[in-house]
């Protein structure tokens, strides 16, 4: 039996913008999968600012209604790191798409809020990371077409089970564009986890590499734009 058949916990936020260093979470969820079957928890947040309607149009998610329903950022916050954590420590490799911008900005919403990092209360970085978007784009370079997890998910046929831009059906679809990467690329599955952790830092850094140098007009500047994965 291999990594694949879990326990694995998906993490997927929804936020105010792109911007780590400057946007606010909205909705977080953990997905834990494995033998035992599937559980979900979802948090929803008041982000303390307003939430643009341009964020609002993708996830749902009004000003209005994150005050009205959402927890203290601080203490859900608290709550999803302390979970995380918990698994982390089990040995749970932790799956997110485009983890750099997921651990990037919970770390630093953490730091806002005076709580301590991921890495802080592990002792140690947070590892190992499976990313789908970083795997897929070193398993199948050459692929023509967005790479976003809608693009996956239709890639791998993958049925998602609800609306994207949604934290928790969108860390199920995380898990299941995985799962189907895996099966097309079987080697994955020889690996260990730390094993393709330790790839996935390389490739992203060679990804950031090659795509300044071939667009040296139009630079990367996403989450990880500066060549580390994933925080």
């Amino acid at each position: 039996m291999t990594w694949t058949a879990g326990p694995l916990v998906a993490f997927d936020t929804e936020t105010t913008g792109l911007d780590v260093e400057v946007d606010r979470v909205v909705t977080a969820a953990l997905v834990l999968r494995g033998p035992a079957g599937t559980s979900v928890r979802t948090w929803l947040v008041d982000p303390g600012v307003d939430i643009p309607a341009e964020a609002t149009a993708i996830h749902g998610i009004a000003t209005a209604h994150a005050v009205a329903g959402g927890a203290a950022p601080r203490d859900a916050l608290d709550e999803v790191a302390r979970e995380l954590v918990a698994h982390q420590r089990h040995g749970v490799p932790v799956v997110a798409y485009n983890a750099a911008f997921d651990l990037t900005l919970l770390d630093v919403e953490l730091a806002r809020h005076g709580l301590p990092t991921l890495p802080e209360r592990l002792g140690r970085a947070v590892r190992p990371v499976l990313d789908p978007l970083v795997l897929d784009r070193d398993a199948d370079p050459d692929r023509e077409g967005k790479r976003r997890l809608a693009d996956l998910c239709a890639h791998y046929g993958v049925a998602v089970p609800g609306a994207l831009h949604t934290a928790e059906v969108d860390a199920l679809a995380t898990l299941d564009v995985l799962a189907a990467l895996v099966r097309r690329h079987p080697g994955l599955a020889a690996a260990t986890p730390q094993a393709l952790h330790d790839h996935q830092v390389g490739a992203h850094r060679r990804w950031v590499d090659e795509l300044d140098e071939s667009r040296r007009d139009r630079p990367y500047v996403g989450a990880g734009s500066d060549g580390r994965w994933p925080v």
